[in-house]
């Protein structure tokens, strides 16, 4: 099964106990989509290049997972529904793009 990054960033202004409702929901969404999460990289609240909303902030999470070619598309509609969810960027891992060092 072909690799996936999925990159999401939410409202930065969410209490904490909503912060882990929409962490769910998106672990729902991935479930349901059938997506082995491989790795979660969960980087908080940073600054973004341009306002989103009058936000100059938001809350970036970063999940790779492992999931059929033609999922991610839907999963991708799905994610943009959430009210919290301000963008969402799914990019296929390819192993090319990979510098090697040394």
């Amino acid at each position: 099964m072909p690799q996936y990054d999925v990159g999401i960033i939410l409202n930065p202004n969410l209490e904490p106990t909503q912060l882990q409702l929409e962490k769910d929901m998106i672990q729902a969404a991935l479930d349901k989509h059938k997506a082995e999460v491989k790795a979660i990289d969960e980087w908080g609240n940073r600054r973004l290049a341009y306002p989103i909303e009058k936000d100059p902030e938001g809350y970036y999470i970063f999940y790779t997972v492992e999931m059929e070619a033609g999922e991610a598309a839907p999963l991708e509609a799905e994610l943009r529904i959430r009210d919290n969810v301000r963008r969402v960027l799914i990019v296929r891992d390819r192993p090319e793009w990979k510098t090697k060092k040394g």
